[in-house]
């Protein structure tokens, strides 16, 4: 069955302002090294007017991996809020300007468009603060039935789980996807995401999502155990495919009784900005293609290996011609 987008998605539409710092200015303001923050706006502003140097662009989870599909060629559509203000027409151009149809015009609303400050460490790690502002507000009246009913994948993004309009949105989304003979899947996200809502997120997997990507922080966090085996043991016996990134070692990617190890090559990381984004990026493209399981998750570690190598969370080079020296192509 043909779609009219390869890879449509949900996401926080986020405006991201990157800027390298010194581990002792975290200190300093009190940021923790290494995850997402939620901050309010008085928050946002008084971290931004801390920054000496910004780098800005349109950013969110999905919205990144759906820019770095659309870069390879592939149509998608990104399903998310912003505001009719400068930050949020300026995304929705950017996002229209890189492929990926954005499917909410920026509309008015009492609250801006989201903007996430991302300091990245000498050791490339990012510790985000996020002011969710509008791109929170997300409900079923956001999803449309042309989008979602018209994709070959669906990619949520777990962040969007918070409130009860967000997940009301998640299940029309899929519903409509598998109406249309797509299939839909999630992204975990963040532990402390998955904590706040481990019930609804068991039963989102159990009973709505062909896919879900998580690292091993999340798989743990989401069945309440340390045993990682046992985790996605768990995840695997009522979701058809579980992939699991795991900090530098070999990624497993799960199918029935099948377990396929992608090794990852050690990269020095100028920026880890949407490594997992752009993992994702690759293995859904890979899919959507007609690629096997194991050659979708080697795109997704070469994707993820080129976008940690600048400052950034989209990648800059021809990913496409990194997969066609991989041999993967």
């Amino acid at each position: 069955m043909s779609h009219r987008y390869a890879v449509a998605g949900i996401g926080n539409a986020i405006v991201d302002v990157l800027s390298p710092v010194e581990d002792h200015f975290l200190d300093h303001m009190d940021i923790e090294k290494g995850i997402m923050q939620l901050i309010e706006r008085e928050r946002a502003e008084l971290l931004y007017a801390a920054m000496k140097e910004r780098t800005e662009a349109p950013g969110g989870s999905v919205a990144n991996t759906l820019a770095g599909i659309g870069r390879l060629g592939l149509p998608t559509a990104f399903m998310g809020r912003v505001r009719d203000d400068a930050l949020g027409r300026g995304y929705a151009a950017a996002m229209s300007a890189g492929g990926t149809d954005f499917a909410n015009a920026p509309a008015p609303a009492d609250i801006p468009t989201s903007r996430c400050m991302i300091f990245v460490s000498p050791d490339g790690e990012r510790s985000m603060n996020t002011y969710l502002g509008v791109s929170a507000e997300v409900g079923p009246e956001h999803v449309p039935e042309d989008v979602a009913g018209d994709c070959a994948y669906l990619f949520l993004e777990g962040y969007l789980f918070d409130k009860d309009p967000g997940k009301a949105a998640f299940l029309k989304a899929a519903e409509l996807c598998h109406a249309g003979g797509g299939k839909a899947g999630i992204a975990l996200s963040d532990p402390f995401c998955v904590n706040r809502h481990r019930g609804d997120f068991q039963k989102l997997i159990a009973g709505q999502m062909d896919y879900v990507i998580g690292n091993s922080h999340e798989w743990c966090a989401l069945y309440e155990t340390e045993d990682l085996d046992a985790a996605l043991a768990r995840a695997a016996s009522v979701c058809e495919t579980v992939i699991c990134t795991r900090s530098g070692d070999p990624v497993w990617l799960i199918r029935g009784d099948a377990r396929i190890e992608v090794p990852v090559a050690t990269v020095v990381p100028v920026d880890a900005t949407g490594a997992g984004d752009q993992f994702a990026a690759g293995l859904l493209y890979g899919l959507a293609a007609g690629h096997d399981l194991e050659t979708a998750g080697r795109m997704g570690v070469l994707a993820a290996a080129e976008v940690i190598g600048h400052m950034g969370a989209r990648p800059q080079a021809d990913v496409a011609a990194l997969f066609r020296a991989g041999g993967l192509v």
